[in-house]
């Protein structure tokens, strides 16, 4: 293997992954608007407390299917690797099959147990009102997300992550403007308070499949990968995807399952703990998403050199990775515990939960230092076929750790909202220990669910 220079291997990771992280933090801006909206509706703490239910709710059931993504990049990835360009294509033809079928059966199934999973996580009557009220028009939207989910893995696994990052500023520029004229009630539309939120985030879900939609039929991509030209379905490349996309798919719902457990513990504590613990989330997808970036992007270069049979490299990339991700986490670290008041203001001016937030965050701000192999690494495992250590990594440190300890600290010791935080270092420490040595092993890539070698 000829080894390229140290600083070539960043200016590659930093190419694929900083538009990534751009077009992710498109949607930390929106989730950071969201909630400032939401935080300066009327009764904010009830508002607030039913929003963190409702978000999370919504990707507890959409992280199944959006994981999809996954088994399109990763195959995608490997095929671009072997130059196989019309099978790149092929694959996202049968990813958006897929992506549509499922979209329309989750939204029926979703809207008509609305109500029911509100009421759940939920303590309290209004909470659970606000809430349900928000997951009826989110998940109107489902369909047309998982179609650009469709698209999102097959631009990654091309490495044209650029296409994401456009994508992403203009959708999400109109859904702030959505949620804005839904929430308020501006121009003339109805005043609907956080459902207007949800309605906001459906039609620009909306526009964003309109927007892939004239990107894919541009000459550029038409000529090379030909998708809708020998448009076929292709039962071994959606058996490919599945195997792929499952264990990702499970390991989505054990997080959120876990965080929305989480958010319910807290609501056994306090409603306005409950909302201070939205206040933190939401402040620290201000680092989660951009991880997530670097994580696309590992993906992506690990996949391409696997498919291209050069294994050292691909795992160097991994390693790289970490190095730069982890830069990052320490940077937005040292904000979170020194002036975290100043970062909770930028999602709600209610003092109360600011102060009370504050210790929490501070946890969270040190922790999530660590979370950045974690997540770097877990892709690229991913990348390897690796997906069901991943996801058993995952339900052991989250559902078997990470939520009964925070129960037993927060509740049992009634250490309150900061016992229930200081869960967090575990849970992460452990995964991120995990997947290193995962990783690191000899054989972290000999294994591949699907035939990706021909």
């Amino acid at each position: 293997m000829n080894l390229l220079p140290v600083n070539n291997y960043y200016k590659k990771i930093l190419r694929v992954s900083l538009p990534a992280i751009a077009g992710l933090s498109t949607q930390m801006v929106v989730s950071l608007v969201d909630s400032a909206m939401v935080g300066r509706l009327e009764e904010t703490t009830y508002a607030l407390a039913a929003m963190g239910i409702g978000v999370l709710a919504t990707w507890a059931l959409v992280s199944f299917f959006s994981s999809l993504a996954t088994g399109t990049h990763v195959i995608v990835a490997r095929r671009f690797g072997q130059a196989n360009y019309l099978e790149c294509g092929n694959t996202l033809n049968n990813s958006l099959i897929i992506s549509f079928s499922i979209g329309i059966v989750v939204t029926i199934i979703g809207d008509y147990f609305a109500s029911t999973i509100a009421n759940f996580f939920a303590s309290d009557d209004l909470v659970a009102k606000y809430a349900a009220d928000y997951l009826f028009f989110r998940f109107l939207g489902i369909p047309f997300f998982l179609i650009s989910v469709s698209f999102r893995g097959f631009f990654f696994g091309i490495g044209k992550t650029k296409i994401f990052m456009i994508s992403g500023i203009f959708t999400n520029f109109f859904n702030i403007i959505f949620n804005y004229i839904f929430i308020y009630g501006e121009f003339g539309m109805p005043r609907m308070g956080l459902a207007g939120a949800g309605l906001g985030s459906t039609l620009a879900t909306f526009i964003d499949v309109m927007f892939y939609l004239i990107i894919i039929l541009l000459p550029e991509y038409r000529k090379r990968y030909q998708n809708f030209k020998y448009f076929k379905v292709d039962t071994e490349i959606i058996k490919g995807i599945f195997k792929i996309s499952l264990p990702v798919s499970f390991q989505n719902v054990f997080v959120l399952i876990g965080f929305l457990s989480f958010v319910s513990i807290t609501g056994v504590i306090g409603t306005k703990e409950q909302a201070a613990t939205q206040a933190i989330i939401s402040t620290l997808f201000m680092s989660f998403l951009p991880l997530f970036g670097f994580g696309a992007a590992v993906q992506t270069l690990v996949g391409n050199n696997l498919g291209a049979k050069k294994y050292q490299l691909a795992k160097l990339y991994g390693f790289e990775t970490v190095k730069v991700a982890t830069i990052f986490t320490i940077i937005l670290g040292i904000i979170f515990v020194t002036i975290p008041q100043y970062v909770l203001l930028i999602i709600t001016n209610d003092w109360g939960i600011i102060e009370m937030a504050k210790p929490a965050l501070r946890i969270a701000g040190v922790t999530q230092v660590f979370y950045a192999t974690g997540v770097v690494l877990a892709n690229a495992l991913q990348a390897a076929g690796r997906t069901v250590f991943v996801m058993t990594a995952e339900m052991v440190t989250n559902l078997l750790i990470f939520v009964p300890l925070a129960y037993f600290l927060g509740v049992v010791l009634d250490f309150g909202l900061t016992g229930a935080w200081m869960a967090l270092p575990g849970y992460i420490i452990i995964y991120s220990v995990a997947v290193f040595l995962r990783f690191n092993s000899k054989n972290w890539n000999t294994t591949i669910p699907i035939n990706l070698e021909n």
